[in-house]
């Protein structure tokens, strides 16, 4: 056990920190990838995909008329350099959360993960998600792990589009205010990406940095945040501040 912290909110990152990244980067990309096509084409008048594939092609410099193919390209070309694009995430969401309904996917998580959400939540504190997925995504991905439907753990989900990127600070401070503005100090975040954590830092969160075994970030520095290689070796109550 590295050392305890208080708190009244506990925010978690999934990829990397409750989930092995290669749920997302393997599994949940490769379900995605063929589909994204006949998706947008089977979806025509839906506002979320038609939002989606106009920002897609105004990011992309496409014209306004390029065809589906040419979205498509883009799209891919996102998922190859991981780029935490929002019109990618929304549709990818989409995908997904068909593809759960279908039971065709089952999200595995970490076997720390819920054993310690659970028992911070049952000692008080309430719990949310910020995820560069999306809310659906991550929705659906929760109603269906390996754990079965764990949906009730959390209160609220945040995603880049209803807070913003995640290696800015002003997106914590947006989370913050649908928290319900609770004191900065009162809010710990966990994620597995040093620079998601600096972000948060600076809008005046506690941090813990998530560096698991075998996973991209396990070798990070983490600089001054706590890094733990399990949610066993920490612990969160619910409280004020911080007793380091």
């Amino acid at each position: 056990m590295t050392g305890s912290l208080t708190a009244r909110w506990v925010v978690v990152d999934i990829e990397g920190t409750l989930t092995p990244t290669s749920q997302v980067h393997v599994v949940l990309y490769d379900y995605a990838r063929p589909r994204l096509g006949p998706w947008i084409d089977a979806h025509p008048d839906d506002e979320q995909v038609r939002a989606a594939v106009a920002a897609t092609k105004a990011d992309a410099g496409l014209a306004a008329d390029a065809g589906t193919a040419e979205v498509v390209a883009v799209l891919h070309s996102w998922m190859d350099a991981d780029r935490k694009a929002a019109p990618l995430k929304t549709l990818q969401g989409l995908i997904w959360q068909e593809g759960y309904a279908r039971r065709e996917l089952t999200s595995q998580y970490f076997p720390d993960a819920f054993p310690a959400l659970r028992r911070w939540r049952d000692g008080g504190l309430r719990l949310a998600v910020f995820s560069s997925g999306s809310v659906a995504g991550q929705i659906a991905s929760f109603s269906h792990s390996n754990e079965g439907d764990v949906t009730g753990l959390f209160d609220h989900h945040f995603d880049t589009v209803n807070a913003g990127p995640k290696r800015e600070a002003p997106s914590y401070r947006a989370i913050a205010a649908g928290l319900g503005d609770p004191p900065a100090r009162e809010i710990v975040f966990l994620s597995d990406v040093p620079a998601e954590l600096d972000a948060a830092a600076e809008a005046g969160w506690q941090t813990v940095g998530l560096a698991r075994p075998g996973e991209p970030f396990a070798e990070a520095d983490f600089g001054a945040h706590r890094a733990i290689a399990s949610f066993d070796e920490v612990e969160i109550s619910a409280g004020t501040g911080d007793d380091r």
